[in-house]
């Protein structure tokens, strides 16, 4: 089935045909029929698969036939992401299917002035992307009126619990009509995530698109055991082997993000960092610059894995294993989106044993080990650009030269 044959208004057709928009992905063609039927859908599916167009599609087609029941200070439908890039992103998306449509939409967040914010809502908005916190804190100021809203949208929901927001969520819904069409979508979900799901759904439609592999078929898994000192070693070799491909590296902490950085700069590669130790106009310049290529290494810590979209990342680097195996997931999702090819490749200290063994139960197969023999791993370490470290290549020479005299003789001459 073709998105021209769906049910929805020509303006969305144009704006779906204009963006490359021409058959549903598996998750689009399970969820679009019953978001148009009004039911409530709870859907589970991997990451890249088109979750956003599977809600919004169906969403702007019905705002736009139906009539407002509130003045312009009414929103209709309210998106919670859980974090800014991704609200940036989805507000996006929204924007560009709406395009042909009279549908504003407006994503609100923290970190930056909220009176900017609030004068867009003033002016009036039918789709509101947001995350909790900013959210929040304008409905308890009462800037934002939820009496007829008709659609809620949790995107990403299970990793807004991480964060802390079950009792918000459940304290919002009581500003939000009863009758409501409520959607959740995931790439993962586990049973605190589900006790909140059905106990704001009614009898919803669950959708769940590979269960047994939650990551993407169309990425190639593989993880080589590093001493945990090392790892920036055989980062700087995979950049240089591979000088064209674009890089988004994941450590566990904002410091490690800032050590890999310097690292990175010592041995002559290009990078950015981004973690929640920046300030958001400064996460906005990041994600540009590496979206657009023009930095084509990012390091990031896991609040950049979250639902975020960047066009034709090659690599996957899980530089620290995650805490949390369903970050793995979230993590190796921002390669190998839609029909494109990725890679992912997690270095693993003997510390990080454990943490990969939780990995693959929870991927249900292994992944695949690359064998790095001694002399290959010895060579990455001693031929590395970084001048902290060539100590290391002068004593491998000397070593040389103590086995083979000649070479001493003729360095004399």
């Amino acid at each position: 089935m073709k998105f021209s044959e769906y049910h929805i208004a020509p303006e969305i057709k144009q704006a779906l045909e204009e963006l490359g928009y021409k058959r549903p992905t598996d998750i689009q063609f399970k969820a679009i029929p019953s978001i148009l039927k009004l039911e409530d859908v709870m859907a589970i599916a991997q990451t890249g698969t088109g979750k956003t167009a599977a809600f919004a599609i169906p969403v702007i087609s019905l705002l736009f036939n139906r009539k407002r029941l509130d003045g312009p200070a009414g929103i209709r439908c309210v998106v919670m992401v859980p974090t800014h890039e991704l609200a940036i992103q989805i507000t996006e998306a929204f924007e560009k299917i709406a395009k042909y449509t009279n549908l504003q939409t407006v994503g609100i967040y923290g970190g930056v002035e909220q009176e900017p914010q609030i004068k867009k809502l003033q002016a009036g908005v039918d789709i509101l992307v947001a995350t909790p916190g900013r959210l929040f804190d304008l409905v308890s100021q009462r800037h934002i009126k939820l009496r007829t809203t008709e659609i809620l949208i949790l995107d990403e929901a299970d990793h807004m619990l991480d964060l802390g927001f079950y009792k918000d969520i459940k304290e919002l819904t009581t500003y939000l009509p009863p009758d409501r069409q409520t959607l959740f979508f995931s790439a993962t979900i586990n049973l605190h995530i589900k006790d909140l799901a059905y106990s704001l759904v009614k009898n919803p439609i669950r959708i769940q698109i590979s269960p047994k592999d939650p990551v993407s078929k169309n990425v190639e898994h593989s993880v080589m055991f590093v001493d945990m000192d090392d790892k920036r070693f055989f980062l700087e070799r995979l950049v240089n082997e591979n000088p064209e491909s674009k890089v988004l590296v994941f450590v566990r902490t904002k410091v490690r993000a800032e050590r890999v950085f310097e690292a990175m700069k010592r041995v002559g590669i290009n990078s950015i960092t981004m973690h929640g130790g920046k300030e958001q106009s400064d996460r906005l310049e990041v994600m540009k610059q590496f979206k657009s290529g023009e930095i084509k290494m990012l390091i990031a810590t896991d609040i950049s894995a979250r639902g975020i979209h960047i066009d034709n990342v090659d690599y996957v680097v899980n530089y620290d294993l995650p805490d949390q195996p369903e970050n793995y997931v979230h993590r190796v999702g921002r390669t190998g989106r839609g029909t494109q090819k990725g890679n992912a490749v997690s270095f693993c200290a003997p510390e990080e044993k454990p943490v990969l063994k939780e990995i693959e139960t929870f991927l249900t197969k292994p992944i695949r080990v690359l064998d790095v023999k001694k002399d290959n791993y010895t060579e990455t370490l001693l031929y590395t650009e970084d001048t902290n470290d060539n100590w290391k290549l002068l004593m491998r020479e000397a070593e040389k030269e103590e086995k083979n005299p000649k070479i001493k003789k003729k360095k004399k001459k």
